[in-house]
């Protein structure tokens, strides 16, 4: 008998099918032709990886396995270290179209084996740790994986599942991922304003490269990254090499703090998420190292090591933006370093993010930014603080988690925000004007004290100077009567919800089918915006269009992007009937039918987008089962970024009759959940303004009774 391509389990059968794992066990008791095990234990059985999708593709199933889930499959059983040797080999996949990549994986075996070893050869040392690599027979089903995974999901989905299985095998710690929208965030921070962005960007702590593709984007053209995670170095060079084939990309694996790659590199701009709470840097062996110009960093203060060491890097007038846990700003042990860089001008400022911005979610992390002095020495005698947790969970409604979860951050709003002012800050820094409660420049002289305490909280006014009393009592007034209004709409759609019926004694079951056969047979159509490279231009004839934004759905508000300020390679123009659901996984994800007011705007990032046939598929039948948290669930990858495949979700096949039955329900229940969303924010702002009166002084408290209770 043949070697097994790769052994999967049940759970990993139910992923690929996208069912529950109760229905493979009924596949197996009820099904003959079911697979027979190839390993395993008779509690753990392992089934053939390729027997089993022929199965599934015999029965129709196939089209929801992910090719992505496909290659974590096979490598579950690799062995080690199989998944850092093809790292490279992404890149030169990566660099063919799907056509060349079908040929590629049609080659027998010896033959695709070879190509591949001579693909790596020719990449040139390009990416780390590449250098003799060869491929074996007993790799081939890997490598015809891999391909499938490139041609399918792309090359930076392929390299994040080859990064995910090798780094569960390293005992390496802190290997987090910066997301999407906090890396562009940091990487705008980095452009000084009214100027070319930087050339030159180093990234020294560079993980997966997210920082500096983020860079490349905006225009940067001389990358370095150096990392100390062999696998994330590789991962780092080929995601570059990918995003941004012209620049020039150098990335290394070392220990930046200890092994310095680029000792002698002079940049432009630097870039780092570095680890945190890493007692293990390198003390004791650099304590007279020539970077700590602002003070030997303590044992407990490898954060202050890693600011030191990005502004050593930089040129005159450089920036250094860094993403650092809180307690850098407060802790005494860093007391002196942090007075030393206020005197000597190399802080100019530090914004305090909410909680779920990054990894550790549950911890609000700060991002410094620092210059290098100018030849003359400081300048500057002010430092820019801008809290953005308060203002961002006003925003969202999001009171502490009242419903024991936490909802999506508006990354539109709080990077708008950050940077009006950092961009205000930096053209006029004696000239800034503070906003109450989100921004304030503060004078250095006022922060020199026993603590030296750099947090943003503690130094942004939260009530506003000179408040108007009279103002205060017309703004509570007049939210009374909106919350009073709401509260009569509340109870008018919750009567609209009642006479529901028990379905039997037991619940109903259907047949059902995914989007994807779904998408085959004509019954609908599923559209994504398509993600940003280089070319930052709008389309043609969308300039000036809103975007509808996954924030925008999840909260049941209108399109709040706008086509100047977002990348889209091509446009989906939303019509009405179409049906929006979130692309990123969550506790709760809201699928939302566009209406007349709805259309006409561009379909924006982390949003799919659902056209139904309406002969076939009732729209709000449609969302409804779409957002059903076990549909969701089943449909879902991912660890800390969680991605809604829109392919994997199924649907129960009705007839339209009746599918508008359960479709006038749904809307019914979301105009309810609307209504309730309403009430409990204008509720939330009513307290928060009368909380502030009182403790301003603003009002005085009205004449209320006493509780007799």
């Amino acid at each position: 008998m043949p070697k097994p391509s790769a052994l999967v389990t049940a759970a990993e059968i139910s992923r690929l099918a996208g069912v529950t794992r109760a229905t493979v066990s009924n596949w197996r008791r009820r099904h003959p032709d079911f697979p027979a095990p190839s390993g395993g234990t008779d509690a753990s059985p392992l089934y053939d990886l390729e027997a089993v999708r022929a199965w599934l593709e015999a029965r129709g199933q196939g089209a929801a396995a992910s090719s992505a889930e496909e290659l974590r499959s096979a490598l579950r059983l690799a062995p080690g270290g199989s998944a850092t040797r093809l790292v490279p080999f992404v890149l030169a996949a990566g660099r063919l179209d799907r056509k060349r990549l079908d040929e590629l994986a049609a080659l027998a075996d010896a033959d695709l084996a070879d190509h591949a070893g001579a693909a790596v050869a020719a990449l040139g040392g390009s990416v780390p740790a590449s250098e003799g690599i060869g491929y074996k027979a007993d790799e081939v089903s890997l490598l015809r994986s891999l391909i499938r995974c490139v041609r399918d999901e792309g090359g930076q989905d392929a390299l994040d599942v080859l990064a995910e299985r090798e780094l569960e095998d390293s005992a390496a710690t802190g290997t987090y991922s910066t997301p999407a929208p906090l890396a562009d965030l940091m990487a705008r921070l980095a452009a000084p304003t009214a100027k070319p962005y930087p050339e030159r960007v180093l990234d020294p702590s560079c993980g997966g490269g997210s920082l500096l593709a983020a860079a490349a984007r905006l225009g940067a053209t001389h990358l370095y990254g150096q990392d100390v995670v062999p696998v994330q170095a590789q991962r780092s060079a080929v995601r570059l090499l990918l995003t941004a084939p012209d620049a020039e990309v150098v990335v290394r694996s070392a220990d930046s703090l200890r092994d310095d790659a680029f000792p002698d590199l002079v940049v432009d701009a630097v870039l780092c998420n570095p680890p945190y709470a890493d007692r293990d840097w390198g003390h004791d062996a650099l304590a007279y190292d020539p970077r700590w110009a602002y003070g030997v960093p303590p044992r407990a203060e490898s954060e202050l090591a890693w600011n030191q060491h990005a502004l050593s890097h930089l040129g005159s007038g450089g920036l250094a933006v860094m993403l650092l846990p809180p307690a850098t700003a407060a802790r005494a042990s860093g007391r002196r370093i942090r007075a030393e860089l206020l005197r000597g001008g190399a802080l100019r400022a530090v914004i305090a993010l909410p909680p779920g911005a990054s990894v550790p979610l549950h911890i609000g992390l700060h991002v410094w930014i620092l210059q290098r002095p100018g030849p003359s020495g400081p300048d500057r005698g002010r430092v820019l603080f801008i809290d953005t947790v308060d203002s961002d969970q006003r925003a969202r409604g999001d009171r502490a988690g009242t419903q024991g979860g936490r909802a999506p951050l508006d990354w539109d709003a709080l990077t708008s925000t950050v940077l009006r002012h950092w961009q205000a800050f930096d053209a006029d820094s004696e000239g800034f004007a503070d906003e109450p409660g989100t921004a304030r420049a503060v004078p250095v002289i006022e922060l020199l004290d026993d603590l030296t305490d750099i947090t943003p909280a503690r130094h942004v006014r939260l009530t506003p100077a000179g408040i108007d009393p009279s103002d205060v009592a017309h703004r509570a007034g007049d939210l009374h009567g909106q919350l009073t209004e709401s509260l009569t709409a509340l109870a008018d759609r919750a009567a609209t919800v009642t006479g529901w019926q028990a379905a039997g004694q037991d619940p109903r079951s259907w047949r059902t089918a995914t989007v994807a056969d779904l998408a085959r047979g004509g019954a609908l159509t599923v559209h994504r915006a398509a993600r940003a490279g280089q070319d930052r231009d709008t389309p043609p004839g969308h300039t000036g269009r809103t975007v509808l934004t996954g924030r925008d759905v999840t909260a049941g508000t209108r399109a709040s992007g706008s086509s100047d300020d977002v990348t889209l390679l091509h446009a989906v123009v939303v019509e009405e009937g179409d049906v929006l659901l979130p692309a990123l996984g969550g506790r709760t994800v809201a699928a939302r039918v566009a209406d007349a007011q709805d259309a006409g705007s561009l379909l924006g990032s982390h949003l799919h987008l659902f056209r139904p046939d309406p002969e076939r598929l009732d729209p709000w039948f449609l969302a409804g089962f779409l957002a059903a948290k076990d549909n969701v669930s089943s449909a879902t990858v991912g660890s800390t970024a969680v991605q809604v495949q829109a392919q994997r979700l199924r649907l129960p096949l009705l007839p339209l009759v009746e599918q508008q039955r359960y479709g006038q329900a749904f809307r019914r229940l979301y105009e309810l959940a609307g209504a309730a969303r309403r009430a409990a924010d204008l509720a939330a702002e009513a307290a928060d303004l009368l909380t502030t009166g009182l403790t301003s002084g603003a009002l005085l408290p009205a004449d209320i009774p006493p509780d007799t209770a």
